[in-house]
């Protein structure tokens, strides 16, 4: 199967603090464990940087600017735009890199050059509302290339699956007013950011939030996709399948309190894929969101670049 890797240098040089958890060590780890001999055929290429025009697909263009005004003089210190997301001299290039790498993932997928995408970027993105940056992430990185592969494709039914411990806000709030984007996520409740309950359910029933008490594991987890997110997608019927893939649901993650191993990861990726191959011709589409324990993050995403690149 022909898996495309996207990231770029940019993507380190986005820089927290010493104290903050969405730091470049993340994808370091990310990619020091995509160097393994069982990589070898990922083709790797470069992130483009996503243009204004691209992002204004998802975010107000006023918010888009601000954002890039935003960003400190090389040089100078970091900017906090809120309690928890910090920007530094690097972090504009960073994030239009990590939504641009969305994009040519979409680009790459959609014109068969490849079955399947993974981006390896960060900032991470699924908190990030059409005007408000949140939760460490700046653009919304998935919706901006699943709105991309409408504007650009003609892509009628698109789905986002999150498995991030963490609710993805910001691509409900894109997703929940238009009955042709699905949005399906599993995240631990109560928990930052507060959304995310089963209550929400979009406009056309296209939200399907699925969450969990801390302490949660594999048994309960793999039970809902079975019973309920599973069912959802083949009724939904997507042309495209997009991931938001954060790993911070893992047992030994700092930030998260779920109980998911290594071997979860792997099982919901295949179980992604089959629901691709029902119904977006194998189309399939994930970029890097949490994941906060450098070992855990490394072999869990491991573990799901393994499964995109070897599941029929």
């Amino acid at each position: 199967m022909s898996v495309l890797l996207l990231t770029h240098p940019a993507c380190l040089d986005h820089e927290t603090g010493s104290w903050h958890p969405e730091s470049p060590a993340r994808l370091r780890a990310v990619l020091k464990a995509l160097e393994a001999p069982e990589f070898s055929g990922l083709v790797r290429e470069d992130a483009p940087a996503a243009t204004e025009e691209t992002l204004s697909l998802a975010h107000d263009p006023a918010y888009i600017r601000a954002v890039l005004a935003a960003i400190p003089a090389q040089g100078a210190e970091a900017v906090h735009l809120d309690a928890d997301t910090v920007v530094s001299p690097g972090s504009g290039e960073a994030a239009l890199r990590a939504a641009g790498a969305v994009v040519a993932a979409v680009d790459a997928v959609m014109t068969g050059r490849f079955d399947r995408a993974f981006c390896a970027i960060r900032p991470p993105g699924h908190h990030a509302e059409p005007g408000r940056p949140m939760g460490f992430c700046l653009f919304n990185n998935v919706a901006v290339g699943a709105l991309h592969a409408r504007a650009a494709y003609k892509v009628n039914r698109i789905a986002v699956v999150d498995f991030d411990v963490h609710h993805g806000n910001g691509t409900q709030a894109m997703f929940q007013n238009d009955p042709d984007l699905f949005y399906g996520s599993i995240h631990q409740a109560p928990f930052y950011p507060g959304t995310g309950k089963m209550s929400e359910r979009g406009v056309a029933g296209n939200i399907l939030n699925i969450p969990f008490g801390a302490g949660s594991g594999g048994i309960m987890v793999r039970r809902a996709f079975i019973e309920r997110l599973i069912p959802a997608l083949d009724e939904f019927m997507p042309d495209l399948l997009l991931v938001s893939a954060g790993f911070d649901a893992h047992h030994r993650d700092p930030v998260g309190g779920m109980d998911l191993g290594t071997e979860d990861f792997a099982w919901m990726t295949k179980e992604l894929i089959e629901v691709a191959r029902r119904h977006s011709g194998g189309r399939i589409i994930s970029t890097l969101e949490g994941g906060y324990d450098l070992r855990a993050l490394a072999d869990a995403a491991a573990s799901h670049v393994h499964v995109l690149m070897t599941a029929p």
